[in-house]
C-alpha cells in the first residue's frame, strides 16, 4: 500500500475504496496512490427557443463526456437567459450560486456545455477560482486520451493547438503579478507574443505533416476502387464498430464510451459472392468542434468517398432524433450528404416494445429526395436481425456495382 504524498497533483482513494472524501491530516497514511475522479459542476444556458427537457439531456450527455474523461458529477445547473452572458457565461446571481455548490459540495472544476470565448474563460476562473472546461476542451481531451496511432495524435495535437492559440493570455497569469517601476518590468507581452509564433510554428509544421498522410490516404483510397465502398457513420457510441466486427468478423475496439473509435479500421467484407470494403469512422456529436472536423480532414474523407452510408442510430436513446440531424449536419459540412443510405436503428433489445418504435420513427422521420431510406431495426450486441441487415445491404450494394460495373454482372 503507497503512502500519501502532499506533492503529488491529484486526489487520491482510501483504503475501503471510498471516493469522494478529502484525506485529513490523520487519515493520510491509509490512502494509497490511486487517483479518483475529479469533482464537477455542469453548467447550461438555456436560450428561449429551446426547452428545458432539451437543455437536461445535453447535460446528460455532457455528464457521459465527463465520464469518458475519468470525471464524476456533483451537481447540474441551468439557467433561463435569452442568451449566454458576454462576460461570464451566466448571470450574477447564478454565478453566486454556483460559487456557493463548488463549495458546499467540495467540486474540483466547472464544465459548460458551450464553447467558451477567451474572455468568458478567463472571467469565470477568476470568479470561481478553479479549472474552467467547456464542451471543447473536454472533448478534445477525451481525443487525446483515446488517440492511438500517430496519425490520430497529429490530428489531435493540431486541434488542441488551435483550440489554445486565441486562449494564450489566460495561461499566463503569472505575470499580471508584475508591477511597474525600476527592476520591475518583465517581458510579458514579449512571452505570449513568443509562444503564439511557436505555436502558429507547430500548426504549419502539423499541417504539412498531416497533408503528406492525406496524399498517402487518398492513393490508398485508389487502389481500393475495384470494390464497393461502404462507411459507417453515425453518433458516438451508437455501436457502429460493434457492427463492423459483426460484418467483418474482426476484433475492432468496441466500448460503452465516446469516441472510443478514431482511428479509421476497413476491412474486407463478403456477402454471398459480393465482396466489398467496410469502414468504421470516428463517431460524430453535437457541437462538434470546427478544429476536430478540420484536423480529422483526412479521416473524414473516408465517408465523402464511400459508395454508400451505414447511418447506425441509437433507438433507445430518448433524443435519437436529434442525434441524427447532429449527424446529418456534420454529413453537410463535409459534402457527403448526397450519399445512398441505409438506416440502421440499432439497441433494439433496450426498448421496451420495438412495434412502437418503429411507427413512432415511421411517423417522425421524413423521407430524403421523395422517397424513404431503406430501414432495419437490429441489435448488434444480442445479434438479432444481422442476417436481414447483410441480406438489405447485399441488395443495396449489388445494385451499386450493377451501376458502376455494367459489363461485370452475370454474378448477380
Amino acid at each position: 500500500m503507497g503512502s500519501w504524498n502532499p506533492n503529488k497533483q491529484g486526489k487520491f482513494r482510501n483504503s475501503i475504496g471510498e471516493e469522494g472524501k478529502r484525506p485529513s491530516p490523520q487519515e493520510r497514511n491509509t490512502f494509497v496512490n490511486e487517483e479518483i475522479p475529479e469533482r464537477a459542476i455542469l453548467v447550461s444556458v438555456c436560450p428561449n427557443v429551446q426547452t428545458i427537457r432539451r437543455t437536461e439531456e445535453y447535460l446528460d450527455e455532457l455528464e457521459f463526456l465527463l465520464r469518458t474523461a475519468g470525471g464524476v458529477t456533483v451537481k447540474k445547473v441551468i439557467q433561463k437567459l435569452d442568451r449566454p452572458d458576454t462576460r461570464t457565461y451566466v448571470g450574477s446571481g447564478k454565478l453566486d450560486e454556483i460559487k456557493e455548490y463548488k463549495q458546499a459540495l467540495d467540486a474540483d472544476i466547472i464544465v459548460v456545455d458551450d464553447e467558451l470565448s477567451p474572455a468568458q474563460l478567463r472571467n469565470l476562473e477568476k470568479e470561481m477560482e478553479c479549472r474552467i472546461l467547456d464542451r471543447t476542451t473536454l472533448i478534445l481531451d477525451i481525443f487525446a486520451r483515446h488517440a492511438r496511432t500517430s496519425t490520430a495524435r497529429t490530428q489531435v495535437e493540431l486541434a488542441q493547438l488551435q483550440y489554445m492559440l486565441p486562449r494564450l493570455t489566460r495561461m499566463w497569469t503569472h505575470l499580471e503579478r508584475q508591477r511597474g517601476g525600476i527592476g520591475m518590468r518583465g517581458p510579458g507581452e514579449t512571452q505570449i507574443e513568443t509562444d503564439r509564433r511557436l505555436i502558429k510554428e507547430k500548426i504549419s509544421a502539423l499541417k504539412l505533416q498531416l497533408a503528406k498522410l492525406d496524399t498517402q490516404k487518398t492513393l490508398q483510397r485508389k487502389n481500393r476502387e475495384s470494390l464497393v465502398r461502404v462507411a459507417l457513420v453515425g453518433y458516438t457510441n451508437v455501436g457502429k464498430s460493434t457492427i463492423l466486427n459483426l460484418l467483418a468478423k474482426s476484433d475492432v475496439l468496441a466500448e460503452n464510451k465516446l469516441f472510443a473509435t478514431l482511428d479509421t479500421t476497413v476491412r474486407k467484407v463478403v456477402i454471398g459472392n459480393l465482396p466489398f470494403l467496410l469502414t468504421d469512422t470516428v463517431g460524430f456529436i453535437r457541437k462538434l468542434p470546427t478544429q476536430l472536423v478540420e484536423s480529422f480532414k483526412s479521416t473524414l474523407d473516408e465517408v465523402s468517398e464511400a459508395d454508400l452510408l451505414l447511418h447506425v442510430v441509437d433507438i433507445s436513446h430518448p433524443d435519437y432524433l436529434s442525434q441524427i440531424d447532429a449527424v446529418n449536419k456534420t454529413l453537410a459540412d463535409i459534402h457527403a450528404d448526397d450519399k445512398p443510405v441505409i438506416m440502421v436503428y440499432n439497441k433494439i433489445d433496450q426498448v421496451e416494445s420495438v412495434e412502437c418504435v418503429v411507427d413512432s420513427t415511421q411517423e417522425q422521420m421524413l423521407p430524403t429526395n421523395n422517397y424513404p431510406l431503406p430501414t432495419i431495426y437490429i441489435s448488434a450486441a444480442k445479434k438479432q436481425n444481422i442476417d436481414a441487415l447483410r441480406n438489405l445491404l447485399y441488395g443495396e450494394i449489388a445494385r451499386i456495382h450493377a451501376i458502376r460495373y455494367p459489363y461485370n454482372n452475370f454474378l448477380y
